[in-house]
């Protein structure tokens, strides 16, 4: 009987599937579908998954071992693909198992320089002319969307594509901190709980437009079956844009103190730290286009996802 359940069951597959976001891609997708996930088994997957080992860069074996489960799947979500590379496999070797794919990009690809508030999918993106191999995350990323939005174009692949760009994602499994200098830091709450001043850069005035983890892997297996995702690049964010700042204070009311901020000067500061050019400016986003779809939007708020967030470190009850 279980096995005529899982055959009726839908299925996805998840390329990775162990990650802060992809771990809880593929637990939101088990109420949908039988899931998949591709790892290199280093960590663990879901419990209920069934778990295929294979490091996602190559792409022999990666065709063999989707070959191997005779499976044709409903969806695949690519939580993990980071270059041109990745994204070419991926349009290599997935056609012949799947017609439908989700990619998860970056809100990174926006060119700093030239951000509107809010932006919107027809923003200026580094690097348009894509003459050059850009190493750096966000260069790497934007090279990844030209092949998908080439493949989109032309349809060449016979694959439905939509490609999703967030910006700050939070939640249990990420580190807190979202600005230069307590970016991704490890130790930021014990830091702000011993009443260490965060060092923001500008006093952290910028806009950001942080997403809740669940939130954002709930969009993603939602957007699977939604025709009006076809084909499609959409921003993404939360249902709220706070001040940087404003993020570091939330983290400091959940563990019941007082935030210190210590300003670092703006004035030359991207001259001299030009891997922060996407965090110095603002990065809030227009979201009517996703909203169109009719897709449930991310809901919850900075200060619920922040106490969740802070739970998951032992820092709240």
């Amino acid at each position: 009987m279980h096995e005529e359940v899982l055959l009726e069951k839908k299925k996805a597959l998840i390329i990775g599937g162990s990650g802060g976001l992809s771990g809880v891609v593929a637990r939101l997708a088990m109420d949908k579908y039988h899931v998949y996930t591709v790892t290199r088994g280093v960590r663990e997957v879901p419990v209920g998954v069934t778990a295929l080992n294979c490091d996602r860069n190559d792409t022999e074996k990666l065709r063999n071992i989707l070959s191997a489960q005779n499976v044709r799947w409903d969806v695949v979500i690519d939580c993990i693909c980071m270059n041109w590379e990745q994204a070419m496999a991926d349009l290599e070797v997935l056609p012949a198992f799947t017609d439908r794919l989700v990619v998860v990009s970056t809100d990174s690809v926006y060119d700093g320089r030239f951000k509107r508030i809010p932006e919107n999918e027809d923003g200026v993106c580094i690097d348009e002319a894509g003459e050059t191999k850009d190493c750096t995350y966000a260069g790497n990323k934007r090279h990844m969307e030209q092949v998908f939005l080439k493949d989109m174009a032309t349809g060449r692949s016979g694959l439905k594509t939509t490609i999703f760009r967030p910006g700050h994602i939070y939640g249990p499994g990420f580190l807190p901190g979202c600005f230069p200098e307590h970016s991704r830091q490890a130790d930021l709450a014990e830091h702000i709980l011993q009443g260490k001043p965060v060092r923001l850069v500008g006093m952290g005035t910028y806009i950001i437009h942080p997403i809740f983890v669940d939130d954002l892997a709930g969009v993603l297996v939602d957007c699977a079956e939604n025709e009006k995702t076809y084909q499609e690049v959409f921003c993404i964010g939360g249902p709220e844009a706070i001040e940087n700042r404003t993020y570091y204070e939330v983290i400091a009311k959940c563990l019941g103190v007082k935030l210190k901020i210590e300003e670092i000067p703006l004035s030359g500061y991207l001259e001299q730290h030009p891997e922060y050019a996407g965090h110095l400016c603002h990065r809030v986003y227009d979201l009517s286009k996703l909203r169109a779809t009719g897709i449930p939007m991310p809901h919850v708020k900075i200060r619920e996802g922040m106490a969740r967030m802070l739970k998951s470190m032992g820092y709240m009850q």
